[in-house]
């Protein structure tokens, strides 16, 4: 085994040094030849274990992209990238070199395990120091400029803002969007990745004209939301990473001698929880559904962001929903690591993007949720799972959870720096 692992770590180590741009890490050379927001903070737990000076760089590189107003983009594009390579590109954004969405906000947590690995040059670089204040102005923005619905959580206002683009539970609020014309763009990334497996082309159009929509209001987050076609949706898996990045920057807030500070972002996150738990928690359900802002109402398809609330370690109804995610819909620890959509659908597709695959970021992220709760077992399995998948599809982006098919790019970076991180855990 270990001979194994050894292989598979230098594997993942290759695959981290072939994508790595000089500045920064790309997810995958063609299909996603950029730097992407949340991408960077999972490439960066790995490369803590192989360079951790190069993974301070990775997240340093993304926070120099950060906006006036606190935002973090979404995608950091690379200038030496020919602007066909993908869409949309930096032109369709009109925002200089990044774009004008963001995503899931595990940034916190991934600057401090990159601080505690090497402590000695974080000092040194000054890495925390640096890092925190831009930390809580992204967060700040998220509190004070996305809470749309005046609940203290904070709303998406595109699916690709989620991280799980093409998620069932967006359907809804996506039918009210007026598609984009085709003939106005030209899909890249259907050149790289199989047609069936990535979103419809009726499902590309509605996110154009989203986009289009926020980069035409000035990415105003006063006017947006309001337009017809806007898209406001409390999603329980981008909140719960939030709160889990308040309780890290607590954590970084004690090591720089703050400790008032650390009480604000613990209290921060305790508000958070139970804004989730009060706002988008179905007991009858056992489960945590999105909200359509809009509406009012529950956006009730089981996806996998509803798992991710296992992350907060005081969350009261973790017991209901472990239940959940071990039961017949997810069936944890029976299936290959963790399916993004609700197995007892009859939409339900293994090899269609969120709407079935397995991903080995939500993977970690529950492992970690179910090693907060006590699930040491469950959460053996899982590591074990997220390995050989990594070590049977050539770190594939994405795998069929029933059969192990590995699906979309290949030498994906976080699949390989998740990898890494899971083999350098106690159990390896």
């Amino acid at each position: 085994m270990l001979e194994t692992s050894s292989a598979l770590r230098a594997a993942a180590a290759r695959v981290l040094e072939d994508n790595w741009l000089g500045s920064s890490t790309v997810p995958s050379r063609n299909l996603y030849p950029h730097q992407w927001s949340w991408d960077s903070a999972f490439i960066a737990l790995g490369l803590r274990h192989l360079a951790p000076e190069r993974a301070r760089r990775e997240l340093v590189t993304l926070f120099n992209a950060q906006w006036r107003d606190g935002r973090v983009p979404h995608i950091l594009f690379n200038p030496d990238t020919p602007p066909e390579a993908y869409f949309p590109g930096p032109g369709f954004w009109r925002a200089g070199r990044t774009s004008g969405l963001i995503q899931p906000p595990v940034h916190a947590r991934a600057v401090w395990a990159v601080h505690q690995a090497d402590p000695v040059g974080s000092d040194t670089d000054t890495f925390l120091a640096t890092l925190y204040p831009k930390l809580k102005a992204w967060h700040r923005y998220l509190l004070a400029h996305r809470d749309f619905g005046g609940h203290g959580l904070v709303s998406i206002v595109h699916p690709w803002e989620s991280g799980m683009d093409n998620s069932p539970a967006w359907d809804g609020p996506l039918s009210r969007v007026t598609p984009a014309d085709p003939g106005q763009f030209t899909r890249r990334d259907l050149v790289h990745g199989a047609p069936a497996d990535r979103p419809t082309d009726d499902e590309y159009c509605r996110y154009v004209r989203l986009a289009a929509g926020y980069r035409d209001s000035d990415y105003s987050d006063i006017h947006w939301p309001t337009e017809r076609d806007g898209f406001t949706v409390e999603d329980p898996g981008f909140n719960a990473l939030l709160a889990d990045a308040e309780l890290a920057l607590a954590e970084i807030a004690v090591t720089l001698g703050l400790p008032a500070a650390a009480a604000g972002h613990r209290e921060s996150a305790a508000r958070m929880a139970k804004a989730m738990t009060e706002r988008l928690w179905d007991t009858r359900a056992g489960f945590f559904f999105p909200l359509d802002v809009r509406t009012g109402k529950a956006c009730r398809e089981y996806t996998c962001g509803g798992l991710l609330p296992l992350l907060l370690p005081d969350l009261a109804v973790a017991p209901a929903l472990l239940s959940t995610a071990t039961g017949p819909r997810f069936r944890l620890g029976q299936v290959l690591a963790v399916p993004s959509y609700d197995l007892t659908s009859p939409s339900f597709d293994p090899a269609k993007y969120w709407r079935g695959p397995a991903w080995a970021n939500v993977g970690w992220l529950v492992r970690e949720g179910l090693l907060r709760h006590g699930e040491d077992a469950l959460a053996r399995q899982l590591r074990l799972d997220l390995l050989n998948l990594a070590r049977w599809t050539d770190f594939a982006e994405y795998v069929n959870p029933l059969s192990a098919a590995g699906h979309g790019a290949r030498s994906f970076g976080w699949t390989a720096a998740l990898a890494i991180d899971l083999l350098a855990g106690e159990e390896s």
